[in-house]
């Protein structure tokens, strides 16, 4: 067995993890505000990622202003989205506001693809120095900054969720819209700041993978693999988003090195976490930090 090639995947692993558990703290964070799940958070990354990547091409800014421009345009972008197509929908049934996230997803889709065309592009050189060997290990500057933003933005969240007052009003908002309205908090503020964070976050891991795997509509993909990560933590848990993260990163790196060495199946990277989701959802289908839903006759 190849110990060093199989730490090599581990290390990976964990450090995508946290990346995923950044996405995955983006559908709780809709959901926990909104009860909504978000169908184009994919579309998110994707966004986020060609408008970084025409900043740095097109305009020749550098990282360091396109970067910030970025997350402002996102930031913006996210509430114009819930005020002109989400805000009408209050009070509509949850499927047909689903419905509509499907269609934003698909919309966005088409539109990049119409705009960026359909291949792969590469980042330009953000970084003088490509990799760093920790402990005898390659890994790419972009997943160190990813980590250390991932870890920033993981904290964050908790004592936004925890002590903000935004924060306190998302958590009632979710809990019963008409009791958070007669306690005062504004409803539409709360749904437009919950989208408006879920697509700076979205945009600051699109950024990340495009770096590593250059800008294609397949980033959008990326927002699918999170979904086994939501499940398995708890479609409504910070903490399960985290974890969720760390398992399935390093589950499907895992997967990866022994389908190469004995299985021998094919695509066992994309496929494990889905595996993994359907087992989930068999035994434990709130998630390992999931709140069940008790309901009375």
């Amino acid at each position: 067995m190849n110990y060093e090639l199989l730490t090599q995947l581990i290390v990976n692993g964990l450090i995508v993890g946290t990346l995923y558990g950044v996405v995955a703290m983006c559908f709780v964070l809709i959901y926990k505000s909104t009860q909504i799940v978000n169908f184009a958070q994919g579309e998110f990354l994707l966004i986020g990622a060609w408008t970084c990547w025409a900043l740095l091409v097109k305009f020749e800014l550098p990282f360091y202003v396109g970067f910030p421009i970025t997350l402002v345009f996102m930031v913006l972008f996210g509430i114009v989205l819930q005020m002109v197509v989400l805000r009408p929908m209050i009070g509509e049934p949850i499927i047909s506001v689903i419905m509509v996230t499907v269609g934003l997803s698909m919309f966005f889709q088409a539109l990049m693809s119409w705009m960026f065309g359909g291949y792969t592009k590469a980042f330009p050189q953000v970084f003088e120095t490509e990799s760093f060997e920790i402990l005898g290990l390659q890994v790419q500057t972009a997943y160190i900054m990813s980590l250390v933003i991932s870890v920033v933005i993981m904290i964050g969240f908790y004592y936004f969720f925890k002590y903000s007052k935004m924060g306190l009003a998302m958590r009632a908002t979710a809990f019963n819209q008409q009791v958070a309205q007669s306690l005062g908090i504004s409803v539409k503020k709360v749904f437009a700041a919950s989208w408006a964070i879920s697509a700076l976050v979205s945009a600051m891991a699109g950024v990340v993978v495009g770096m590593v795997n250059g800008v294609s509509s397949a980033l959008s993909f990326f927002g699918i693999k999170v979904f086994p990560v939501v499940i398995l933590g708890g479609l409504d848990s910070i903490i399960g988003a985290i974890v969720g993260g760390l398992i399935i990163g390093v589950l499907e790196n895992v997967a990866e090195f022994f389908d190469s060495q004995w299985l021998h199946l094919g695509n066992m990277y994309t496929i494990a976490p889905f595996y993994a989701l359907v087992i989930i959802l068999m035994i434990k289908p709130y998630g390992l930090f999931g709140t069940k839903d008790i309901e009375r006759i």
